[in-house]
């Protein structure tokens, strides 16, 4: 495992990752999420990702009483949480300070922690001025409650704002964003970002690097029972993720793969990581021998040369065009 500063920051974090979205305290319990976390952490994991609204709440109480149980030293692991979506109080979701300061506190009792490495703003909130957002995230800074805080899904227009009122004001300023990154998702990262990785050093966390499973080619035929797109209010993903379009891209990405020797998932883990402004792609996982395999990615990221990946580009057919502005 190698491992990659955040950006301009001096924190590092293993290039693959681990989160808790939808699996933990939902789809798999605490000994399977112990399991996994384990196996993740002995292949070299240092970076592991929540949020408040990760199954209401319980995806940290899970990992929180798994870092507990396995005694692991707190410097030894980076852990990040998300601030948004808490409830349905008409405080309990948003950026107000108010609910920053409540949603900090709760993610860190949940987790049995004392500070998180990371605090993401998970969407951006059109009902909070961006100013008060930054100085309620430079209050937890000040307090030794948060290292770092970031964004999550704000547009580049959106981050050089905070990060402007924040370096205006003498105030911590973002410096990462958890974006949605894979291979039929690519705009943001690769182009609309570009002026933010030179200009303010920004990291990137980036998720869903498999599109919910799509990518690893197991919907390819039908959707199996007991997957994501099986669960009761992932109706979204056969109407948005899951179409015949993208299914034939994943098919014609299969004989590729093949002549790599991996699987569909390792090729399109290796190609997100291959990206030098991804600091780390977050994987997730329902059993052990599944995060083995993920990790194994790693060792094709040097076969995705120049040739394969123009390759690649020619079935997708979606390489942002730099060249053109916005």
């Amino acid at each position: 495992m190698n491992y990659r500063r955040l950006g301009s920051a001096g924190i590092k974090l293993s290039e693959l990752s681990l989160g808790a979205w939808v699996t933990y305290g939902g789809q798999v319990g605490e000994d399977v999420a112990t399991k996994c976390m384990s196996k993740a952490y002995e292949l070299g994991v240092n970076f592991f990702d929540n949020a408040e609204a990760y199954a209401h709440g319980n995806a940290e109480v899970v990992m929180g009483n798994v870092i507990k149980k396995l005694g692991w030293k707190r410097e030894d692991i980076v852990v990040s949480s998300k601030v948004f979506w808490g409830g349905h109080g008409p405080n309990d979701e948003g950026l107000s300070r108010k609910h920053i300061y409540e949603a900090c506190r709760r993610s860190l009792k949940r987790l049995q922690l004392d500070y998180l490495d990371l605090f993401f703003c998970h969407r951006p909130d059109p009902d909070t001025p961006i100013e008060e957002t930054v100085r309620a995230m430079d209050d937890l800074v000040h307090q030794g409650l948060v290292l770092y805080w970031g964004t999550s899904e704000w547009s580049g227009a959106e981050i050089m704002r905070a990060h402007g009122i924040a370096r205006e004001l003498g105030l911590t300023p973002p410096q990462l964003e958890q974006p949605q990154y894979n291979m039929l998702h690519r705009e943001r990262v690769e182009k609309e970002y570009l002026p933010l990785y030179r200009e303010i050093g920004l990291g990137t966390t980036t998720w869903s690097p498999l599109l919910s499973g799509l990518l690893s080619g197991k919907y390819n035929k039908e959707i199996p029972a007991g997957t994501r797109a099986s669960l009761e209010g992932y109706g979204w993903l056969k109407e948005n993720v899951i179409t015949p379009e993208n299914i034939a891209k994943v098919k014609a990405l299969e004989p590729m793969a093949k002549e790599l020797g991996c699987t569909m998932a390792q090729l399109a883990l290796a190609w997100a990581r291959r990206n030098e402004n991804v600091s780390t792609v977050i994987t997730g996982a329902t059993r052990p021998e599944q995060v083995e395999e993920n990790m194994k990615s790693l060792d094709y990221v040097s076969s995705l040369t120049a040739n394969v990946m123009e390759r690649i580009n020619g079935i997708l057919g979606n390489k942002p065009d730099l060249s053109i502005g916005d």
